[in-house]
């Protein structure tokens, strides 16, 4: 057998799912790990780019850090935080991918409420609103569309790199293709790349999908009417507007 007839073959075999350390809990794993990761770098990013991007300063900064940031590949710091108190896991993995997710989240956030038409701000503020309520209620949906591009290139990125915890004694679907390297096994080689780069597809799509319902304009009333037909039992019409 070839090489991808090996993956379908490992893929197909349902022992390989649910055995302990099988694909769904290393899935399980991956997934933690990713999330927790973009949501530490989301934390520590956004409010920073809402701030500076208000404010219209730091661009430099913003533009340095992100820089330096890209610099570093995952891996070194890895090997750097094995040496250091950090250690080995899913903890080293899970902070180095935080400072990998940064970048595009910080850029993107301050370009977004960086261009944000200063006579909105002056007119929003002309009508008695408060300085957060300028940003909650109209920084923030303008900026929206680069926030959560920012979000879903961070998101993507964490996912496709989260393989490297299996270099440093952590979890995730790293673990088969490492196991595979181990075994001079390239079918489970391939078939541990394959999962990975289709649990990236999919998250691509998962955000797209929630930045169309957060992001005013006709794709989200379009998502909304579907979903209010769905939850209704009534059939979404056809393009003739015949129902389908």
């Amino acid at each position: 057998m070839t090489g991808f007839g090996d993956a379908i073959a490992y893929l197909n075999d349902p022992l390989n799912w649910t055995r302990r350390s099988g694909i769904l809990e290393l899935l399980g794993e991956h997934l933690a790990i990713s999330a927790v990761a973009v949501l530490a770098a989301f934390v520590l990013a956004f409010p920073v780019g809402v701030a500076l991007g208000s404010a219209g300063r730091g661009g430099g900064a913003v533009v340095v850090l992100s820089n330096v940031s890209r610099a570093v590949p995952t891996l070194a710091l890895l090997t750097l935080f094995a040496v250091s108190p950090i250690g080995f896991g899913n903890r080293a993995t899970t902070i180095a991918l935080a400072v990998f997710a940064i970048p595009p989240i910080l850029t993107n956030t301050y370009v977004g409420f960086r261009g944000v038409d200063a006579d909105v701000r002056e007119a929003a503020r002309g009508m008695g609103m408060t300085r957060r309520q300028v940003i909650t209620r109209v920084e923030l949906p303008l900026a929206l569309p680069l926030v959560m591009t920012g979000l879903r290139t961070a998101a993507v990125q964490v996912v496709a790199t989260a393989g490297l915890a299996a270099l440093v004694g952590g979890g995730g679907l790293g673990r088969i293709v490492n196991l595979g390297f181990g075994q001079q096994d390239y079918g489970q080689i391939i078939a541990g790349a394959i999962l990975i780069a289709a649990l990236a597809l999919l998250t691509e799509l998962a955000l797209v999908l929630l930045s169309r319902v957060l992001t005013p304009g006709p794709g989200r009333a379009a998502l909304l009417r579907l979903r209010d037909r769905t939850v209704a039992g009534q059939p979404e019409p056809t393009a003739s507007g015949v129902p389908l």
